[in-house]
């Protein structure tokens, strides 16, 4: 009896075996990571400290790219500084393969990158630009930006907190808005759902604690986690009043994550770091820590499957 029960499974799991295959959806896109530095990028200018010397390598400024490698059609999440340099490897294709970008918000290092689409330099035609109402407004009513509407370099589509919008027919975003200094626009994460598995990008918030959201929550139900950490520690920044730069310290952000499981934490990927973060340095004590818990810290070039 035993012996039939044994074979009629194995029988069984043979003939599930194309049906799992079949509802596993192959998929053809990627998020690649563009850059992993705050706003001011790297070298910082200005910058006379020390932690940078061992630092060979110039690190571009926080975006990333989604791909289609099958049709080659992307779209960016942040049009950041140096976005000349990251888009360079495509050349040509630009101009008819980057089918959109999405803005979390009007800081200097996460929409500034839109001059390349200017008559000045790429002059591009109705590449859309997925923004909040009012950061669409900013950019709107505001040089040199009104320019790239008026002359139809780009074409703005504004968004609303929580609505999810279809890129293709695989791959849904969504908006997620979250506590960050306001002064020209709200500021937004944005959820990326793909054939498979799903992202969070939030590269700027004040405080975990400030959000309506639980960050734990958030990352239970994505794949990849690909968040703040601007500040590895209160010394780095010289133990400042952190209301005038708000955001969660790394230190924070583990201890706050100390208690889910590992296979929790390994969805964590540390980016936006500013150029002081010891992060940025593999041999530092600090990144080696975060390493050995079990997180991410993000590098440019990095390809995560969706």
């Amino acid at each position: 009896m035993i012996d039939l029960n044994y074979r009629f499974f194995s029988i069984l799991f043979i003939f599930l075996i194309p049906f799992f295959a079949f509802n596993q959806i192959k998929s053809n896109y990627t998020l690649k990571i563009l850059g992993v530095v705050q706003d001011g990028g790297m070298p910082h200018l200005g910058n006379n400290k020390t932690c940078c010397e061992n630092i060979k390598q110039d690190k571009y400024v926080t975006s990333l790219m989604l791909m289609n490698n099958e049709n080659n059609e992307s779209f960016l999440f942040d049009a950041s500084p140096d976005i000349n340099k990251q888009l360079n490897f495509m050349g040509d294709r630009i101009k008819k393969d980057l089918k959109g970008i999405f803005l979390t918000h009007a800081h200097i290092g996460h929409y500034t990158g839109l001059m390349y689409f200017g008559r000045e330099a790429l002059n591009s035609k109705l590449v859309n630009v997925y923004a909040m109402p009012r950061m669409k407004k900013f950019l709107e009513e505001n040089g040199p930006w009104s320019q790239l509407v008026s002359l139809q370099n780009i074409s703005i589509i504004e968004l609303s907190n929580e609505s999810k919008i279809s890129i293709d027919s695989n791959v849904i975003v969504q908006p997620v808005e979250v506590p960050h200094r306001a002064e020209f626009s709200e500021t937004v994460g944005y959820k990326i759902y793909g054939p498979n598995k799903t992202a969070l990008f939030i590269p700027d918030i004040d405080k975990w604690y400030l959000w309506e959201k639980s960050i734990i929550d958030e990352i239970k139900q994505v794949d990849y986690a690909i968040i703040d950490a601007t500040f590895y520690d209160s010394k780095e920044v010289n133990y400042r009043d952190i209301s005038e730069i708000p955001h969660p310290f790394v230190t924070e952000s583990m201890d706050l994550f100390d208690s889910i499981d590992i296979k929790e934490k390994n969805k964590i990927y540390f980016i936006h770091l500013n150029h002081t973060n010891p992060l940025i340095n593999k041999d530092s004590d600090q990144y080696k820590l975060v390493i050995s818990k079990g997180y991410n810290v993000a590098e440019e070039g990095m390809k995560l499957n969706l």
